[in-house]
């Protein structure tokens, strides 16, 4: 059981990185700080492709929570 619990949470946590990744930045971010982007894009509802990645992003975390929860239950460390 401690070794399917590791293996998922190693498997979730690699497919959470692809999910941020493969988001669109919302912010212009540190670029735009230091003067590198005049374009500002207004906040608003994600639509079509990042709609999708936003709610696997959500679903992933409380996944990935969940099971270092039960693997640090499992494992007596908390």
């Amino acid at each position: 059981m401690k070794i399917f619990l590791m293996a998922l949470a190693c498997i979730i946590s690699i497919l959470l990185i692809v999910v941020i990744v493969s988001q669109e930045p919302k912010t212009a971010g540190m670029g735009a700080a230091m003067g590198g982007s005049g374009n500002s894009m207004l906040g608003g509802r994600t639509r079509g492709k990042d709609a999708v990645l936003a709610k696997m992003t959500v679903g992933f975390g409380v996944v990935f929570v969940v099971v270092c929860l039960l693997l640090g239950r499992y494992m007596n460390t908390f």
